[in-house]
């Protein structure tokens, strides 16, 4: 028998790195105008956070002396209005979601979609073989049976530098070769240096192989999508010449940790509403996600080529070797830059991905996450970038130093205590004549106030059950209204106990990636770390000491009650992460369930079959075996 082939002939497209000191237009785009209705769309995301924000400040203000006011309070009052203003912004945001889904689409003749040549392009980075080729598998055979007017091929793009694990990908492509009919096209291709790590991956294919696809379709290796959201994918692609990028909203399945359910909980019930209200007010300026997005090839050639940075900032957050390390969104920003448009599909079904499964893999995934994000504030200047492009950038990275905000309201609430009298700044400051004078905060006015911060903090979560059947879900697909009713409290207080953990988590990513001890991206862990008491004692060791501080506060008088539930999450950091990893065991599976629990997905039934015959042949076993995990 003939060995396959695992490379077809190359087709070379130039690739140049982009200049961001000088604006840069893409002749091949298409000229076109932004949707009428994105304006209003803005309008009514944006004018409401601002005015909450700005009366909030306006309420607040009065609170403090009449004698003017101290650098602290100007400190405290800032802090509050800058959060409470992205606090705002989601909750309308999702009110725009929701209105949104309550519109019935407009039924309109869509033209037939013209064939491509598609791309499936799968990066790989020391991951385990058997789980990425079993999703590798499943979409291919998914996308045969469904057939359509596009032609695709899959390419397995390794980066892997571990000769063993290396030797496992060819042997699963081979294998997959044997066992796939006539027809379907797997290739793969190992890198002999990793140069600029998942960027260069991408670039090498494009440069190389990306002449013969007018697009490509842009995987994780634990993406996995069915055969007609790609279709579908393909098809918006095909039907619009001035779309560069189209970006799907992946839902999370697999998890069977109490963290991972927790998110995945998260993803599935509150996760419509949010992303519809997004795809509305970013219009043709969306956003990417690295990942389950169609490109068109030749646009993301001649538009999206990343350069790496030279100012000092770069070289101080983005590493030695100055790469733009978060590339999705600045990708993005430069399709839009060129003339491409950049879309958002949420209502596309079918893209998913997997979540980490326990709180300290997900801690390591966002401090690599905060490494690129915070880069990003070194673009915001480049030229020719869109306002809307340049706010994606800049909302990522708040999303981050948010955390080291919140600390620092934290610890300036703690420090006024219960008003002056019971004040830790009065003990240790009783001879200092400038000291504010801090409203109590005990009064009905100001408890109201702080009720409704946290309410706004909520919303986003209780609005989301008024968006359940308008996305056409029922309580029945969640086990009934009483399971779901558990599942959603059960979430809710999970992600308040956790929130001021990930907060203190966040800040230390901040504080490591400032001072450049964040290097390199691991591949993410897809079972999970197992992680000794020691490791964890180690790992949360300031929100412990921030917890016993807290505590000895409340409990001798100095510090506000409103504080406990927080007091109460950094004191239980450890036990609580030794929790996020316990698995769901099979008498509580429908804990948090989300449909795809309750209803196992026909594709996810087919990728644990697919993943556990290439085990089996890894391990040594036949090519026959079709025994499922």
């Amino acid at each position: 028998m003939s060995r396959p082939v695992l490379l077809p002939p190359e087709h070379p497209l130039a690739m140049p790195a982009q200049d961001f000191s000088t604006d840069f237009q893409d002749h091949n785009a298409p000229i076109q105008q932004p949707p009428q209705s994105v304006a209003l769309w803005r309008i009514l995301a944006f004018s409401p956070a601002m005015a909450g924000t700005a009366l909030l400040t306006w309420v607040m203000q009065g609170w403090f002396a009449d004698g003017g006011f101290s650098g602290l309070e100007m400190v405290l009052l800032t802090l509050i209005a800058f959060n409470f203003f992205w606090i705002c912004f989601t909750v309308s945001t999702v009110l725009l979601g929701l209105y949104s889904l309550s519109r019935r689409p407009s039924l309109r003749r869509l033209a037939p979609a013209r064939k491509m040549s598609v791309a499936l392009l799968i990066p790989v980075y020391n991951e385990v073989p058997w789980y990425v080729l079993g999703n590798a598998q499943t979409m291919l055979e998914d996308l045969r049976k469904r057939g359509g007017v596009h032609d695709y091929s899959m390419f397995i793009l390794s980066d892997t530098r571990d000769d063993a694990i290396a030797e496992q990908e060819l042997i699963s492509v081979r294998a997959l070769h044997a066992m796939m009919p006539p027809g379907v096209n797997l290739y793969y291709r190992r890198r002999e240096q990793n140069t600029d790590r998942k960027v260069g991956n991408i670039a090498d294919w494009v440069s190389r192989w990306g002449g013969g696809f007018e697009a490509m379709l842009v995987l994780d290796a634990d993406s996995l999508m069915t055969g007609r959201a790609i279709a579908r994918l393909a098809n918006a692609l095909s039907r619009d010449p001035g779309a560069g990028l189209i970006q799907s909203y992946p839902q999370l399945i697999g998890a069977q940790s109490v963290f991972g359910r927790m998110q995945q909980f998260a993803n599935g019930v509150h996760g419509a509403a949010l992303a519809e209200g997004l795809s509305r007010w970013v219009g043709h300026e969306g956003n990417y996600w690295g990942h389950n997005a169609i490109l068109r090839t030749r646009a993301f050639a001649a538009s999206a080529g990343l350069p790496h940075l030279r100012s000092p900032l770069g070289r101080r957050l983005g590493g030695r070797d100055k790469l733009i390390m978060s590339h999705d969104f600045v990708e993005a920003g430069l399709l839009a830059r060129a003339g491409w448009s950049v879309r958002f599909l949420p209502r596309i079904q079918g893209s998913y991905e997997e979540t980490p499964p326990t709180l300290i893999d997900h801690i390591q995934r966002d401090r690599r996450w905060c490494q690129g994000n915070l880069q990003h504030l070194n673009l915001l200047r480049a030229k020719g970038f869109r306002a809307v492009s340049r706010f994606h950038l800049l909302h990522g990275a708040i999303g981050y130093l948010m955390a080291p905000i919140w600390f620092a309201l934290l610890v300036i609430w703690a420090l006024i205590g219960r008003g002056e009298e019971a004040s830790v700044l009065t003990y240790f400051s009783e001879s200092n004549p400038l000291m504010p004078s801090w409203p109590d905060m005990s009064e009905p006015r100001h408890v109201l106030v702080i009720l409704l911060i946290y309410a706004m903090l909520l919303a986003p979560k209780l609005l989301a059950i008024a968006a359940l059947p308008l996305t056409g879900a029922r309580f029945s697909d969640y086990g009934g209204a009483a399971r779901f009713a558990l599942s959603f409290a059960s979430e809710i207080l999970l992600a308040i106990l956790y929130a001021p953990i990930l907060m203190v988590q966040q800040m230390i990513a901040v504080i490591r990636t400032a001072l450049g001890l964040q290097r390199g991206w691991a591949p993410q862990a897809r079972d999970g770390g197992s992680y000794s008491w020691t490791t964890l004692v180690v790992s949360h060791a300031l929100e412990t000491l921030s917890g016993i501080a807290l505590w000895a506060g409340i409990l001798t008088g100095m510090v506000s009650l409103w504080l406990l539930p927080i007091a109460v999450s950094l004191i239980l950091a450890v036990p609580l992460s030794a929790l996020s990893g316990l698995p769901v065991v099979h008498q509580i599976n429908a804990w948090m369930g989300t449909r795809e629990v309750f209803a196992e997905l026909p594709i996810t039934h087919s990728v644990r079959t697919s993943r556990a015959r290439l085990k089996h042949i890894l391990d040594g076993g036949s090519p026959s075996h079709n025994a499922a995990e």
